[in-house]
């Protein structure tokens, strides 16, 4: 994958619509392409937030670590971002993300996010209506799933 693809990559990101394509180049050539295969973690549960994640082919799955073993909250696919909450909140991930067939991601450091969030307000709010339907999924998904 080019420079150029990567940037088209983006550009399918919703919350990255708005941003002019050549700071999505800019963000392209700070970031780190990065390939996972069928399995392995993005991060564990626990981790420092250190980077978001643009999944660029393939697909991963959101788990919690629960007292009653793994629980899959959600699979996310191609021009998704993960791991932004835990740089929003500098707080330590609050799931396992992994990759459930091989996936590419691009991984975008904290700094580099956060800095795009201050320039960049609709980012910031979609960023932040992103998250909002994942909680709603969320509780949805606990809900069904809690004994009667």
């Amino acid at each position: 994958m080019t420079l150029e693809t990567e940037v088209l990559a983006l550009q399918n990101v919703p919350m990255f619509r708005e941003i002019d394509p050549k700071r999505l180049k800019l963000l392209a050539f700070t970031s780190e392409r990065v390939s996972f295969a069928a399995g392995q973690k993005f991060f564990s549960q626990g981790d420092l937030s250190d980077a978001a994640y643009v999944i660029l082919e393939g697909r991963a799955d959101i788990v919690i670590d629960s007292p009653s073993g793994p629980f899959e909250v959600v699979e996310l696919g191609v021009h998704q971002l993960v791991g932004e909450m835990g740089l929003l909140t500098d707080a330590p991930r609050s799931a396992n993300v992994i990759a459930s067939v091989p996936t590419i991601a691009l991984r975008i450091d904290k700094d580099v996010f956060l800095e795009l969030m201050k320039q960049f307000p609709p980012m910031a709010m979609a960023v932040m209506r992103e998250m909002a339907k994942r909680l709603d999924l969320s509780n949805e998904r606990l809900a069904s799933h809690r004994p009667e």
